[in-house]
């Protein structure tokens, strides 16, 4: 009879502990799927942002035709951030910022392209640039919203992640700490307005 009992012990303890790792790992894998689930609509957004590229220079051609060389560089920095992909389960630091650099090139040269633009009062009257303009801004802002919720979704996984008991169960099953977005280098650095 006792060894009926301590059978019977050792098996609930063995079931509540099996238990115990299987919410945990259920707990592992809901946390990364949150992180691609966020990283997929990152993507998204700068899809968004490439998509619209072709169009805002179709419209600045027309008008500024001696630009050609700032429209070379954003068609050429749109070309190399769509070319650069992630494949999310196999990201590190050095992955994202390499993507990271890429799409900020490509911001860097939106930017030069929208300060150009200022000289020809008649484009940025035109209906079709000023759509394309807000759409272009729209996407910029949902593109910082998306990075902030990566982030976030990042941190709430690497944290479980890194959590005694559960960081053995992740070493074991491969789960590993996902990078973050770093802000753009200089953004902490006033800007200087001159009137």
């Amino acid at each position: 009879m006792k060894t009926e009992t301590l059978i019977i012990s050792i098996a609930i303890v063995i079931l509540i502990m099996l238990l115990g790792v299987v919410r945990i790992y259920n707990r592992l894998v809901k946390f990364e799927e949150d992180v691609k689930t966020s990283w997929s609509q990152v993507e998204t957004q700068y899809q968004r942002r490439a998509d619209l590229i072709p169009n805002l220079v179709n419209t600045v051609k027309g008008y500024a035709q001696h630009e050609r060389e700032t429209l070379e560089e954003v068609i050429n920095a749109r070309a190399s951030a769509t070319n650069t992909q992630v494949n999310i389960d196999n990201i590190d630091e050095n992955i994202l910022a390499q993507y990271q650099n890429m799409q900020d090139q490509l911001s860097k040269a939106l930017s030069r392209l929208l300060l150009v633009i200022e000289r020809y009062p008649d484009l940025k009257a035109n209906e079709n640039f000023i759509s394309l303009q807000s759409q272009l801004e729209s996407t910029e802002n949902r593109i910082a919203y998306e990075r902030r919720r990566f982030n976030e979704a990042a941190k709430e996984y690497n944290t479980y992640v890194r959590r005694f008991p559960t960081n053995l169960f992740a070493r074991l099953f491969n789960f590993t700490e996902k990078p973050y977005f770093k802000s753009v280098e200089g953004a902490k650095d006033a800007v200087e307005v001159n009137f």
